[in-house]
């Protein structure tokens, strides 16, 4: 006779003289212990000999569930499957699960560190806004709906993170997913723009000639850090990216052939040209740079954390902006709109183009030129480029004088 519901209510947790088993169909059947614990089990037979495998217990599952159970297995059975060795896979699996948080520092290690210059950042984002929600969760069980809900309620509120955290997990999970630790990728079609409502728009904040005098007063006037000081008026004169600098070594700086070489792993294009950047160095960008290696003492970094030999850390450079813009409020009484290092470069390249040709500019700035023209043209542009620094340096000092 078949099992029912009500039998199961009625004889769980009943103590009884002895061990039964009563059969329900199928194969399936429960056996119950003389404390009255009910355990489905489904009988079965495999490479001729009679075996059994155990599905769970009631009430935690239920007849239906259990029914369902039994019927999947017998289709495992049908195909060559032993039910209980496909049990025992199931269960190895998921206690073995990549977490997301495993997944992810897997992912950092072996591909982000080696190919992200900003790998810091996405490391820091993660470990803000991602680990503590879902970062203890089986890295393959982690829905589509659960991610959404992460990212939505940042990119309300933070879109630059939500944005970072999307293109960065989809890159996680599509290497999880080609080596097999996890079985797809949830975000594969998710698009910041369609999906969150990201819109990026390109920043369009430059200095003023004003602002450039106000700037760079308050560099020189400010108890800002010396380091610090060096720091903004080489990436206001330069117009690098203020990680090309971070991670500069005095042994970078040729000073007698004033020359900057700036290393393919220290600049953006490096991954993918292989080549590195050539600068010059005028009169006034090598008089900031040797006291800047001499504030460095022993260490082969130019710019360094305080108290250490360690390059700067990507967040130094992030409050400088911020320090000034108070300082010029408190002493001067000027309010000025928000600006970050990274405006210092389009004020530089700004600046650049009215000194010299658009493509020396470009080269300048470290962009890649268009077309075949990077293909053909090999030339440095150093005398050229040295020209422009130095009449640029002099503008400087004109507008603060």
């Amino acid at each position: 006779m078949a099992l029912s519901d009500a039998w199961l209510k009625a004889n769980s947790n009943k103590p009884r003289s002895a061990l039964g088993e009563f059969a329900d169909r199928d194969g399936l059947g429960v056996r119950v212990t003389p404390k009255g614990k009910i355990v489905f089990q489904l009988r079965y037979r495999y490479d001729g000999k009679h075996s059994r495998v155990d599905l769970g217990s009631y009430p935690a599952l239920n007849l239906k569930a259990a029914r369902t159970e039994a019927q999947r297995l017998k289709g495992q059975l049908e195909q060559g499957h032993d039910p209980r060795i496909v049990r025992a896979l199931e269960k190895q699996a998921i206690v073995k699960a990549e977490s997301v948080e495993a997944l992810f520092r897997q992912w950092y290690e072996s591909y982000c560190k080696k190919n992200k210059k900003g790998h810091h950042d996405v490391l820091r984002s993660f470990e803000l806004h991602v680990f503590p929600r879902i970062g203890n969760l089986p890295a393959g069980k982690v829905s589509l709906h659960e991610w959404l809900d992460l990212l939505e309620k940042h990119a309300a509120v933070r879109p630059g993170i939500a944005d970072r955290i999307l293109t960065n997990a989809k890159q996680m999970l599509k290497w999880g997913v080609k080596r097999r630790l996890i079985p797809a990728n949830p975000l594969l079609e998710i698009n910041a723009r369609e999906d969150l409502q990201i819109r990026k728009v390109a920043g369009s904040r430059s200095l003023s000639n004003e602002e450039i005098a106000h700037v760079w007063r308050a560099i020189e006037q400010s108890r800002m850090a010396t380091k610090n000081k060096l720091f903004l008026k080489l990436c206001l004169i330069y117009g690098c990216r203020n990680g090309e600098l971070r991670a500069s070594e005095k042994g970078h700086f040729d000073l007698e052939k004033k020359v900057w070489t700036v290393p393919p792993e220290n600049h953006k294009l490096g991954k993918s040209t292989g080549k590195p950047l050539m600068r010059p160095i005028t009169p006034e960008i090598e008089e900031l740079l040797q006291q800047a290696m001499a504030l460095s003492g022993k260490s082969r970094y130019v710019f360094t954390n305080t108290g250490s030999a360690d390059p700067m850390g990507t967040g130094a450079p992030l409050a400088l902006p911020y320090n000034i813009m108070q300082w010029l409020r408190r002493h001067e009484r000027y309010e000025m709109q928000h600006w970050s290092i990274h405006d210092l470069r389009k004020t530089a390249r700004t600046n650049f183009s009215t000194l010299t040709e658009p493509h020396i500019a470009e080269i300048m700035l470290g962009h890649r030129l268009p077309g075949t023209w990077q293909v053909y043209d090999h030339y440095d542009y150093l005398p050229e480029q040295a020209k422009a620094y130095s009449a640029w340096a002099q503008r400087l000092a004109a507008l603060v004088a």
